[in-house]
């Protein structure tokens, strides 16, 4: 089984200077792999591509369009929500899901600066 990650704050956007900017210091490395293990996953990779699509979508809609059920969705969503790249919203007994752009526009731009 894999090494396990350590548990750290990752609710606000990553900001550390681009990896080709000098070398990297332990802390902005386990900060920008965790956002990167977040996603190294097709299913949530899917959903996160579906909430930048769509803007904010409801848990109950994202589990029938990527044919999973609700609770697993759910599970994936924490993990993207824990890695601070998805926000969501509670309203009554659904949950309301969105995308973080401004998290991962500085992921990006800590990978490559010049991308976009």
């Amino acid at each position: 089984m894999p090494k396990a990650l350590p548990v750290v704050d990752t609710s606000a956007p990553v900001c550390c200077a681009p990896v080709a900017a000098a070398p990297m210091g332990e802390d902005d490395a386990v900060g920008v792999a965790l956002r990167l293990k977040a996603l190294a996953d097709p299913t949530r990779l899917r959903l996160l591509s579906l909430l930048m699509a769509r803007g904010e979508v409801c848990t109950c809609d994202l589990a029938p369009a990527v044919g999973l059920t609700e609770a697993t969705v759910s599970h994936h969503l924490g993990q993207l929500r824990k890695a601070g790249l998805v926000s969501g919203e509670r309203r009554g007994m659904n949950v309301y899901h969105r995308a973080r752009r401004e998290a991962l526009g500085a992921l990006v731009r800590v990978l490559d600066p010049d991308c976009c």
